[in-house]
């Protein structure tokens, strides 16, 4: 049986959950058709992660904040999204992926794996952070890579290589080191990413200077063979012993939906779906980019933080239009 919405948001990430209150203070009717679980993106974060900013940075819905330190970790931001989700009881579907998006005249049709749903309004808030950014290395497909990081136990006394400079890279190749990893580095850069949290850059520093956990800069991963890698960097190609690859070189939107739902994205990088930057609508009149998934490949240009205020530019925009 067709559903009709005021608004469907897709994605049930801090910013899809607070474009769901913005809807619900407006008097709009929502649905928020969600592929995994409640704040997905933020589930799949490494257990032992820490944010970077203070918890009143990543409240939603008026409704504060509060943890145990000044930056709150995964679990706390996990519970507090949960408690915002029962207090404003809002209309969530979670394991129901949304397969394609078509406009009749004025109203969106939305098909998901369950069900099909009409609605006047569509907001995407999808992220980036289901597509890992590819090594393109022959061996990536082996089971010994992995893109994606969670709990540092596994990889107790085993021969890691931690490719990338960013903030994962930096807590994976500590956290690994301090469960008895065997750790090395490989940075195409010449140095740690200025990006990395300002209380962990001297630990990872003081643990490449103390010789604890190896660093090969300006160095890329040539191949990766079940038991060794290849490295090649400013000196020619290093072979090395190798149990397990933790590939954290970042994510990207998943542009092909993207494309798929009609919305225009440059071929030229950094690939920013075409939107208005005051009313966040897309080329496609109705359709919304919120979050960020606004970046494309520019991950460093959208956060919980400062995309918060999406929710409240494409509803009054969406009020706009019904005035």
């Amino acid at each position: 049986m067709d559903k009709e919405f005021d608004v469907l948001i897709i994605g049930a990430g801090p910013i899809g959950l607070a474009c769901a209150i913005a809807a619900t203070e407006a008097g709009l009717s929502h649905i928020i058709l969600e592929k995994g679980c409640l704040v997905n993106s933020l589930y799949n974060y490494p257990i032992n992660m820490t944010f970077f900013s203070s918890s009143e940075l990543l409240e939603i819905g008026g409704t504060p904040f509060v943890s145990i330190q000044p930056k709150p970790k995964r679990a706390e931001a996990l519970e507090y999204y949960r408690r915002i989700h029962q207090k404003y009881a809002l209309n969530t579907h979670f394991f129901e992926e949304v397969q394609s998006v078509t406009k009749k005249e004025s109203i969106f049709h939305v098909e998901s794996l369950k069900n099909t749903y009409l609605a006047k309004q569509v907001i995407v808030a999808t992220g980036f952070y289901d597509i890992p950014m590819p090594l393109q290395v022959p061996g990536e497909s082996l089971p010994k890579v992995y893109h994606y990081y969670n709990d540092p136990h596994y990889f107790s006394n085993q021969r890691v290589v931690v490719v990338g400079a960013s903030n994962s890279a930096i807590d994976a190749a500590l956290e690994t080191y301090r469960k008895g990893a065997e750790v090395t580095l490989v940075i195409r850069g010449k140095e740690i990413s200025p990006r990395v949290k300002y209380w962990v850059k001297p630990d990872i520093e003081n643990r490449i200077a103390e010789g604890s956990i190896s660093v090969h800069y300006e160095s890329e991963l040539a191949s990766i063979a079940e038991d060794h890698v290849v490295i090649n960097g400013p000196q020619g190609p290093i072979t090395l012993a190798n149990d397990f690859v933790l590939a954290l070189t970042g994510y990207q939107p998943n542009f092909a939906f993207l494309r798929k739902l009609g919305i225009h994205i440059p071929a030229e990088a950094p690939m920013i779906p075409q939107h208005n930057p005051e009313t966040m609508e897309t080329n496609i009149e109705g359709l919304y980019l919120a979050g960020v998934v606004c970046g494309g490949l520019n991950t460093h240009l959208w956060f919980i933080e400062n995309s918060r205020v999406h929710a409240t530019q494409i509803i009054t925009s969406i009020l706009a239009q019904k005035n």
